[in-house]
């Protein structure tokens, strides 16, 4: 497989989960029962997650250009 298609797969799933962590911190989503309800630390690690895979992404989209 192409590097930046698995850094780009990887980007994704970072960015997904780093604003799936942000909504639970701000009791959007998830079971009330969570450690990460309403828990406004989660909303800031949920923030850092979400940038990691932006830049996880960005990297993999200079990767693409590089190869070309």
């Amino acid at each position: 497989m192409n590097a930046a298609i698995i850094l780009g797969t990887i980007g994704t799933i970072v960015t997904i989960l780093g604003t799936i962590f942000h909504l639970q911190g701000q009791s959007v989503v998830g079971p009330e029962s969570s450690f990460m309800y309403a828990n406004p630390e989660w909303i800031t690690y949920g923030i850092q997650v979400g940038v990691v895979g932006i830049v996880i992404i960005v990297i993999a989209i200079i990767v693409r250009i590089i190869k070309k």
